[in-house]
């Protein structure tokens, strides 16, 4: 079944899985202002890894999916779904400049008729009270006259490959009852596991917002309870296994929490709760304590050096993974960088390795330079395993230890005799 065309606004870890998934059943145009990207994606290549080579070059192929990077190549498009990314800024406030240059740059080619569809991750009521306006402006046109609006909250887990878009049930919503079947009966069309129409945009919003920070509490729960138990010399995975055979005990794990929406998404619900003069405690609280494991994970690694008798001031550290996630190349919000820094002001010298992370990107973004390859492991006083990459856990960690090096496991996926400490 064909319906009106679609254009897909930013081909990253949301954007481009949607697109080639709309391009099946669909006419779609996929526009990224990143002309890099697009060439990329013309020769087959996805640097997020999302879409392999092969399903790529199979779906450019066919007559019903192109990319640009030219705005004259999405008018005569008349759906446009928004993807692109809506971070937070060094104040931990919302930074609305790539939502709100996509919104202007779609409004250019707005006709009566049309519905904007956003999926990045907003505050609620952000779709109509900050995007519509400009939509208006920029068009000339009228909100819910000429055109239309709709959110469906994106729900993509980057690297993951048995939790995909379209076995994700999808929550859709609409700026009239109307657009608000037509956009559900859209994403029905591709959704497999079904979708869930909300009762407004202001609903649909605010579902995603607590998705993650929900997800975000519980994490910094059990954060918290490691810092408490270091304190007691307990391991912490101990206790959680002991928890655990609860039935109605959730298993969640501390560690760094990063990515492009548990590490942020809260930010955005606080940010909105301020503006209508309520100061959350819970979920700023939440953020505050995983926003500091970085820095108990390098101090804790330096207390442990300190009791081997390992001079710190020049001794060398390697941190294995950069990413947010595991077998993902994904460094957004990454709290690797925050260990790394904390090691440094110790006077530590720091190598990072991680074979899925952008050498370039990291050194843009981050001023740091990632290792070509593996060193060897025994050159260092301190090795962190920082990101469970599948090959790092294949490493013979405990004949590294004997060796005496200080091995710190953040994720607790290591023997506990294979290491001198662990989260």
């Amino acid at each position: 079944m064909k319906t009106k065309k679609i254009a897909v606004i930013g081909l990253g870890y949301v954007g481009l899985p949607l697109a080639v998934t709309f391009a099946g059943k669909h006419l779609v145009v996929g526009y990224d202002i990143d002309s890099k990207r697009i060439d990329e994606l013309k020769n087959g290549h996805d640097v997020t890894r999302e879409i392999s080579g092969i399903e790529l070059n199979n779906v450019l192929s066919s007559n019903s999916f192109m990319l640009s990077d030219e705005i004259e190549d999405i008018k005569d498009c008349r759906i446009f779904i928004i993807t692109v990314p809506t971070p937070i800024n060094r104040f931990k406030t919302p930074d609305l400049e790539p939502l709100l240059a996509a919104t202007r740059s779609v409004a250019l080619v707005l006709k009566p008729g049309d519905i904007v569809i956003y999926e990045s991750t907003v505050y609620p009521g952000c779709t109509e009270e900050d995007c519509v306006p400009v939509l208006e402006e920029y068009s000339g046109l009228t909100y819910n006259s000429d055109f239309f609006c709709g959110y469906s909250p994106e729900r993509i887990n980057p690297g993951d490959k048995t939790n995909t878009l379209t076995t994700i049930q999808k929550v859709t919503s609409g700026s009239t009852p109307e657009i608000a079947e037509e956009i559900d009966c859209l994403y029905r069309s591709v959704i497999r596991a079904g979708t869930y129409k909300a009762n407004s945009i202001k609903v649909a919003e605010a579902s995603k917002a607590i998705e993650n920070a929900q997800r975000d509490l519980n994490i910094s729960f059990v954060n918290e309870l490691a810092l408490i138990f270091d304190r007691m010399e307990i391991d912490t995975t101990d206790v959680l296994e002991a928890a655990a055979t609860k039935w109605n005990f959730l298993r969640f794990k501390p560690g760094l929490v990063g990515g492009h929406c548990i590490g942020v998404d809260p930010y955005y619900l606080t940010h909105k709760a301020q503006q209508l003069g309520y100061n959350p405690q819970v979920i700023l609280s939440g953020r505050t304590v995983n926003d500091g494991m970085g820095s108990f994970v390098a101090r804790k690694v330096v207390k442990l050096m300190i009791r081997r008798d390992i001079k710190v001031k020049g001794a060398r550290v390697l941190i294995l993974g950069f990413t947010f996630k595991e077998n993902c190349p994904d460094i957004r919000n990454t709290k690797v960088i925050d260990v790394v820094h904390e090691l440094k002001e110790f006077g530590t010298k720091v190598d990072v390795y991680d074979p899925y992370a952008s050498k370039e990107t990291v050194r843009e973004e981050f001023g740091l330079t990632l290792m070509d390859a593996i060193p060897n492991l025994t050159e260092y006083q301190s090795v962190i395993l920082a990101v469970a990459h599948d090959e790092f856990l294949s490493m013979d960690f405990a004949a590294i230890r004997q060796q005496g090096t200080v091995i710190f496991d953040t994720k607790s996926c290591l023997r506990k005799d294979c290491v001198d400490s662990r989260l």
